[in-house]
């Protein structure tokens, strides 16, 4: 799977350096704009309740007045987790409820949507205790939620009467 992002690029030894990355910002719980920045295809491998399925694992970003936070969240394909599924597509605009759709995993990459994050606690490897971010629930795509922007988050780009925004 090609990786989606533009700074996926080689260094070289004698490179210069600037970008010194962000810290990882835990969402306050609630409802929040999202975009997909990212989608790879992997295998879950099964457990006592469900079995093997392939998965998509998807990277969604959310603007914040402290830069930008990334959320990791899969999506395992399983007839179990169908509705997690369906609500995914449902909001990001690509199915209706109630209507049957063929799963479109191409073309992933910049679709926007809405969802409720919520933040969870866990201990890692080392026994510290960590947060990520969770998305607790993904919301009916509605484009109020998404004015015509130069942002996927929402920022308005002025428009003079009779243009389009592309």
């Amino acid at each position: 799977m090609a990786d989606n992002n533009s700074n996926n690029v080689a260094l070289d030894w004698n490179d210069t350096i600037e970008n010194d990355g962000q810290e990882f910002i835990i969402l306050p719980e609630g409802d929040y704009n999202f975009v997909v920045s990212n989608f790879e295809r992997g295998r879950f491998p099964g457990s006592a309740k469900m079995q093997a399925s392939n998965k998509a694992t998807l990277t969604l970003q959310v603007e914040t007045e402290e830069g930008v936070a990334s959320i990791r969240t899969d999506l395992i394909l399983n007839r179990m987790l169908e509705w997690r599924i369906s609500a995914f597509f449902r909001a990001i605009g690509r199915k209706k409820h109630g209507e049957k759709l063929v799963m479109n995993w191409n073309n992933l990459v910049g679709a926007k949507g809405r969802a409720h994050f919520k933040p969870r606690k866990y201990t890692d490897r080392d026994g510290n205790e960590k947060q990520a971010n969770d998305v607790e629930r993904f919301y009916d795509y509605d484009e109020k939620n998404f004015p015509a922007s130069n942002s996927a988050f929402g920022e308005t780009i002025p428009m003079s009467n009779g243009q389009i925004p592309f």
